[in-house]
C-alpha cells in the first residue's frame, strides 16, 4: 500500500467524521432552538391567560365595597333606591308611597348616577386601589399553577408582582411582601435580581396611561425543559461518535502499525535471504570442492570442506532456531527450567566467546563484576543467549574498535548487569521501538550490520518471563547502556511448574 495513498484514506476519514460531528451540532443546536421558542410561546400564552383571569375576577370582586362608596354620594332616597336595584334590599315594603313618590320624581338623578358608577368613577376607583388589593393572591397562585399545567410545564418556577408605584415587589411566590421605606431599590436586590432581569413578563391591569403592576416568572431550571426532548439524541450522538472515534483512531494505528510491520517483516525477508545465502553458497561450494577428483583422494582437505559444511549448517540452524524461538515467545509456549545459576560464570564464558569477534575488529570486550550475590534462580540456557545477544547487539553497533564493558551490581532484590558499548547510538524515537520484533536500527551508509532484528525483541520477552526488567540509555554517536534487572527468585513462583 503506497503512504501517499494511506494519507489521502485517513485525510477522508478525518473530513468525514468531522463533517458528522459538525452535522450533529448542527442539529441538536437547532432542536434546542426550537424546544426554547416553543416554550417561550407556552409561557407568554399561559402569563396572558393569567392576566385575563385577574381581570375577570376584579370586575366582580368587591360590589359591597364599590357599592357602599358609591351609594354614599347620593341622597338617601337614592341610596335607597340604590340599593334595591342592586338587590340589597328585599323587602319592598320599606319604600312608603311618599319616598316612592320622591324616588320617581329623581329616577332620572338616580340613572345619572348610576351610568357614572358603571364608567368614569368605578375605573378612577379601582386605580386608586392598591395593587395588592386589586389582586386575589389565592387566585393568582391558582391562576398560574392551572396555565402551566395546561401547557406542561411541570418544572419549579418564581412568580412576584412588581408595583411600578413602589418600584417594589410587592408579591413573591405567594406572599405578600412589604418594602422598607427606606430601601427604594428593594426589587433590585440580590434575592429578587434573577426575577426581575427574566424574559418573562406581562404588564397587570394595563389602561391607555397607566401600567399599575407587572407580572414576572422565572424558571430556575428552564434549561432541563429545553433539553428534555433532546437529552437522548444527544447522550446517542456522543456515544456513537465516541465509538466512531475510537474505530477511527484505532483503525488508523492499526493502517500505520501494519505498514510499519510490513516493511520490518520485507526487511526480515531480506536479511534472512541474505543471511541464509552466504552460508548455502559455502556449503554448495565445499560439497563441489570434497567431489572433485582432485580432493576426494587427500583426507585432509576433505576433513577441512566437511569442517566448513558443519560450521555453516550450524550457522543456518543457529538462525532458524532464533525464529522458531520467537514463534514460541509468540505462542507463549515455552518452558523454563529454573535451577541456582551463576550470573559472573555465563558473563565470563558469554565474554570469552565475544571476544573471538571483538578483537578482530581491534576492540575488547572487559568486565567488573561487583556483584556480591551473583546466583539467581533462572534457566541456564535461556539467561546465557540473554547476555549473547546483549554482547553480539554492541559487537554489531560498533563499527570501529568495539569498546564493550559488561559489569554486574546487586540491588535490593536480585541482580543488575548493564552491557555498555561506545558504539553509534541510538535516537529516542528509535530506544521506543528497539525492543519491538523485526525492527532495526537504521546504521545509515553501514550495510554489514547483519540480523532478523530478533535479537532484542527475544531477551524483552525472556526477560520478562523471569519477573525482570531491562532498559537502554543510549545517546546518538555516544553508545548505548543496556540495564537488565534480574531478581534472585526469577520468576519461580509464576514458572513452578516450568510453563509460562
Amino acid at each position: 500500500m503506497k503512504k501517499s495513498f494511506i494519507w489521502v484514506l485517513i485525510a477522508l476519514m478525518t473530513i468525514s467524521l468531522l463533517g458528522i460531528i459538525v452535522i450533529q451540532s448542527w442539529w441538536i443546536n437547532n432542536s434546542i432552538n426550537l424546544n426554547e421558542e416553543k416554550f417561550n410561546k407556552e409561557v407568554f400564552s399561559a402569563l396572558n391567560n393569567v392576566e385575563r383571569e385577574l381581570v375577570a375576577s376584579e370586575s366582580t370582586l368587591d360590589l359591597d365595597l364599590l357599592g357602599s362608596e358609591l351609594s354614599s354620594t347620593l341622597p338617601g332616597h337614592s341610596r335607597l333606591d340604590f340599593y334595591y336595584r342592586m338587590g340589597k334590599l328585599e323587602d319592598s315594603s320599606l319604600i312608603t308611597d311618599d319616598l316612592s313618590a320622591i324616588m320617581s320624581k329623581s329616577r332620572s338623578r338616580f340613572q345619572q348616577n348610576l351610568n357614572l358608577m358603571e364608567g368614569i368613577q368605578v375605573s378612577k376607583l379601582l386605580q386608586s386601589r392598591d395593587l395588592t388589593e386589586r389582586i386575589d393572591l389565592k387566585k393568582l397562585s391558582a391562576a398560574i399553577r392551572r396555565q402551566l399545567t395546561r401547557r406542561n410545564i411541570t418544572v419549579g418556577y418564581h412568580y412576584g408582582v412588581f408595583s411600578n408605584k413602589s418600584q417594589s415587589f410587592v408579591i413573591l411566590d405567594d406572599n405578600y411582601v412589604v418594602p422598607e421605606e427606606s430601601n427604594s431599590q428593594f426589587s433590585t436586590t440580590i434575592f429578587n435580581k434573577s426575577l426581575y432581569n427574566s424574559e418573562y413578563r406581562i404588564n397587570l391591569f394595563e389602561t391607555d396611561n397607566n401600567v399599575p403592576g407587572i407580572l414576572y416568572i422565572n424558571f430556575p431550571e428552564r434549561k432541563s425543559i429545553l433539553f428534555k426532548d433532546v437529552w437522548p439524541t444527544i447522550a446517542g450522538s456522543v456515544i456513537f461518535t465516541a465509538i466512531i472515534l475510537f474505530c477511527f483512531i484505532y483503525t488508523i494505528y492499526v493502517i500505520l502499525r501494519q505498514k510499519k510491520l510490513s516493511e520490518m517483516r520485507t526487511d526480515f525477508i531480506n536479511n534472512m535471504t541474505h543471511e541464509f545465502k552466504t552460508p548455502i553458497a559455502t556449503i554448495n561450494l565445499a560439497a563441489d570442492s570434497i567431489i572433485n577428483p582432485m580432493i576426494i583422494n587427500q583426507p585432509s582437505k576433505v576433513d577441512r570442506f566437511a569442517g566448513i559444511i558443519k560450521q555453516e549448517n550450524n550457522r543456518m540452524l543457529s538462525q532458524v532456531e532464533k525464529v522458531l524461538q520467537m514463534a514460541l515467545l509468540d505462542k507463549k509456549d515455552f518452558n523454563l527450567k529454573l535451577s541456582e545459576v551463576n550470573v559472573h560464570e555465563i558473563i565470563l564464558q558469554a565474554v570469552e566467546h565475544a571476544n573471538l569477534q571483538v578483537e578482530k575488529k581491534g576492540g575488547q570486550v572487559l568486565t567488573e563484576l561487583k556483584a556480591i550475590q551473583p546466583n539467581v534462580m533462572a534457566d541456564h540456557t535461556h539467561l546465557a543467549n540473554i547476555v549473547h545477544n546483549l554482547l553480539d547487539n554492541a559487537n554489531k553497533y560498533s563499527p570501529e574498535k568495539p569498546d564493550i564493558l559488561v559489569s554486574t551490581d546487586n540491588t535490593s532484590k536480585g541482580i543488575r548487569i548493564t552491557i555498555k558499548d561506545k558504539g553509534i547510538g541510538m535516537t529516542k524515537e528509535q530506544q521506543k521501538h528497539i525492543f519491538d520484533k523485526f525492527y532495526r536500527v537504521h546504521t545509515g551508509n553501514l550495510h554489514d550490520v547483519k540480523g532478523f532484528g530478533l535479537g532484542l525483541s527475544y531477551v524483552k520477552a525472556m526477560v520478562g518471563a523471569h519477573k525482570g526488567s531491562i532498559d537502554v540509555q543510549s545517546e546518538l554517536g555516544e553508545g548505548s547502556s543496556f540495564i537488565l534487572d534480574l531478581p534472585f527468585d526469577g520468576g519461580q513462583e509464576k514458572f513452578e511448574n516450568g510453563v509460562s
